[in-house]
């Protein structure tokens, strides 16, 4: 079988110890600009602290935005691979949210033309961060187990729409920064301790479910989201994301790993890409169940009842 390499970009958010687990030999980097000074993002706290990325996230007189790698930069790291006669699988984050996948693209049909034996497939994984991180993990564990291209690639197109996440924002500051709701009700919201919750929608973005009162329910909820909806866990990994709430992530990971039997879980940071356009405050966990409905109807249902059992 010819030998192929996963490409996914830095979207996926995974942390040195899952690309470590999973085997990931390279990824596409991109870049946050800062006041007007590009810095390279990568999946590491390795060109920025993460105490100082989420300080200047949380600063409103700085104007920070991310981008996506140059069309000549993947072609150049799709070049390196079609050179030792790799096929590519390139993943991306979802691209109604970013032009990451469409710039993929490009790159790929020049390499078509100046490789014609190299097979490559650019993926929309039509998720960000964490949920995009999970397809790659699982793009990883089909590889290992010697699963062919054509199988790992139908099987993310399957399964994408299947990507499920959960848990609470507890900084309503950034949200109301970006326009999503006024700065009045984020004063008010922070005051109260109101965390709003939500899943992945049809469309790559977040619903809002519901909105908890306190870390310690909110976590709560979040088990019982996981135990309503996810399918056959027991063969599942489960990834905690985290956007500057270190403490938050692990306290969920240990509920988790006490009231469900999974293969493993495993706690990650929000990187500069994703974490410029999520802010702090942020934890949430990513899981397979059915594909989500539309207009999450299904979902909310099942909020609905997981509510009534953490009353």
């Amino acid at each position: 079988m010819k030998k192929f390499v996963i490409l996914p970009d830095v979207a996926c958010d995974l942390s040195g110890e899952l690309r470590e687990y999973f085997d990931l030999e390279n990824y596409i980097h991109g870049y946050v600009h800062i006041n007007g000074e590009a810095v390279r993002s990568t999946l590491d706290w390795d060109t920025m602290s993460r105490n100082d990325f989420y300080s200047t996230l949380a600063n409103k007189k700085n104007t920070i935005s991310s981008a996506a790698a140059s069309p000549e930069e993947f072609y150049l790291l799709f070049k390196e691979y079609a050179q030792k006669g790799y096929d590519i699988l390139s993943m991306s984050l979802c691209s109604k949210i970013s032009g990451t996948y469409n710039i993929s693209m490009l790159a790929a049909n020049r390499i078509k033309e100046d490789f014609p034996e190299c097979n490559i497939y650019c993926f929309d994984s039509q998720r960000m961060s964490g949920s995009f991180g999970l397809l790659v993990c699982y793009a990883l564990e089909f590889q290992r187990q010697g699963k062919s291209f054509d199988e790992i690639v139908a099987w993310l197109e399957e399964n994408k729409h299947k990507v499920h996440q959960m848990g609470p924002i507890d900084d309503l500051t950034f949200i109301a920064r970006r326009g999503k709701i006024s700065n009045g009700k984020a004063f008010f919201g922070n005051l109260a301790g109101v965390k709003p919750m939500g899943d992945c929608n049809t469309e790559g973005y977040v619903t809002v479910l519901t909105k908890v009162k306190g870390i310690k329910k909110a976590l709560a909820v979040t088990v019982e989201y996981i135990k309503e909806l996810a399918e056959n866990i027991e063969d599942q990994y489960i990834l905690i994301m985290h956007s500057d709430r270190q403490a938050y992530a692990e306290v969920l990971k240990g509920m988790i790993e006490a009231e469900i039997k999974c293969k493993k879980v495993f706690v990650s940071d929000v990187f500069l890409t994703c974490g410029t356009n999520i802010g702090p405050g942020m934890v949430s966990v990513y899981f397979l169940g059915s594909p989500v409905s539309e207009n999450c109807e299904r979902e909310k249902e099942a909020m609905t009842a997981v509510l009534a059992r953490c009353e």
